[in-house]
């Protein structure tokens, strides 16, 4: 009897996914434990492996197709009979990235680039198997070496120059056997014959792309979003960074970064005007008294919001701890659902990208984000004298709905007061 590759329960209110690759081909002998096709749902990328050896008998679901759970994958047979051995189950979920395999376009696995520990990214495998690309040929140009979209679609490029350069010369031999008293139009159009077309790429968006433009899109209709900005003088944070940097770091293994004292900072004014740690339900106000905070992360695949729960009884160092975790496993697809679900209130850093001024959008149906900018060195008034100070704009959007202009104002002048006089922060935070 022939055992069944089903798709398992995804997690809350995930029904369905799309097949981002098959990391096992029809014919392939599979381990306990091998990874069999991985799916891509709206927030993670989950694989499905096999808990009991044998081949993988037929495929029934193709890359690209969306899939829903319950739904049959596959058949593994017995690698002897051709027959099961009983009903095989499976399991789901996200090895350490140290024990997933980099596969080529042929299905084969090998070492991964870089250092070996950094798998290729999903959107990598699937053009490398479009194109027939192995990539095991491709070198990761992040820092950690792992082979990205870009690292692909270079590849490729590279790939085509030669062969472009072999058929130039021909065209242009073919265009100096034109006769003198050819018509100036006929020697435009051999001209425009060396001339490369114009690359275009048609790639599909990945189903967390998609996600992110569907949500960007319905907060935009469905709240009324304002922005309100203001600016801080970030001197004494990094006077405490400065001066206590090394001694945290050696103290507790991580290094104390902005985040944590923003982190601080938007608790203490989330306890002091509640109405932005809320969300609206029908004609109600849920009005939540922890504090789960969003920690906006970009990755290869898109925008993901991890979640520090409780940061409010969290010390410093367990919340750089935490968010130096999630970061770090966002980016190589290894987070969990639980973790990127049920914030009340997210931080989003473009400074990190050099960004001097952006709106955040909300992240429903959360009524508040805050977006943090580039710190850069800017002349004030300060007690009368013009001086350089290293500032920051800051952006809170809210909805509009339920937080009124001036508690939004109030809200970021109190985020910009804790921070200014970071002590603060061990009272109110």
């Amino acid at each position: 009897m022939s055992v069944e590759i089903r798709v398992p329960v995804l997690g809350e209110s995930i029904v369905d996914a799309t097949i981002a690759n098959w990391l096992k081909h029809e014919g392939d002998a599979v381990r306990q434990g091998d990874a069999l096709v991985e799916l891509e749902t709206d927030k993670v990328n989950v694989d499905i492996a096999a808990e009991r050896s044998g081949v993988l008998q037929r495929v029934l679901k193709q890359v690209g197709d969306v899939v829903a759970v319950g739904d049959i994958l596959g058949v593994i047979a017995d690698s002897v009979t051709g027959t099961t051995n009983g009903v095989a189950s499976v399991s789901v979920g996200l090895p350490p990235a140290s024990e997933q395999p980099a596969v080529s376009a042929g299905g084969q696995t090998g070492a991964a680039s870089g250092d070996g520990n950094r798998p290729p990214s999903p959107l990598a495998r699937r053009i490398a198997a479009e194109n027939n690309v192995d990539l095991a040929q491709v070198k990761g140009s992040s820092p950690h070496g792992r082979v990205t979209k870009e690292d692909v679609l270079s590849y490729l490029e590279q790939a085509r120059q030669p062969l472009a350069a072999a058929v130039a010369p021909e065209v242009v031999a073919q265009t100096q056997t034109l006769p003198m008293s050819q018509p100036t139009s006929a020697s435009g159009a051999a001209a425009l014959a060396v001339t490369p077309s114009r690359r275009e790429e048609r790639v599909r968006m990945s189903r967390r792309r998609q996600t992110i433009a569907q949500r960007l899109v319905e907060a935009q209709h469905t709240a009324a979003m304002l922005t309100t900005f203001n600016e801080i003088d970030m001197t004494a944070v990094m006077d405490i960074r400065t001066r206590r940097k090394d001694a945290f770091k050696e103290r507790h293994q991580v290094s104390l970064g902005f985040m944590s004292f923003f982190t601080k900072a938007v608790v203490g004014a989330l306890k002091a005007y509640p109405r932005l740690n809320a969300e609206i339900q029908g004609n109600e106000m849920l009005i939540k008294h922890y504090y789960d905070i969003g920690i906006a992360v970009g990755a290869d695949e898109g925008l993901v919001v991890p979640v520090v729960r409780d940061a409010d009884r969290k010390s410093f160092a367990e919340i750089e701890r935490e968010i130096a975790d999630l970061a770090k496993r966002a980016r190589t697809n290894a987070l969990t659902l639980p973790e990127l679900q049920g914030g009340t209130f997210t931080i989003t850093n473009g400074g990190i990208f050099g960004s001097l001024l952006s709106t955040p959008i909300l992240n429903g149906p959360q009524v508040g984000i805050l977006g943090m900018h580039k710190i850069e060195q800017r002349p004030i008034a300060l007690n009368g004298q013009v001086v350089i100070r290293p500032m920051m704009y800051l952006a809170l959007s809210y909805d509009h709905r339920i937080v009124d202009g001036s508690e939004a104002v109030r809200f970021l002048v109190n985020v910009k007061e804790l921070l200014e006089d970071p002590e603060t922060l061990l009272l109110e935070g």
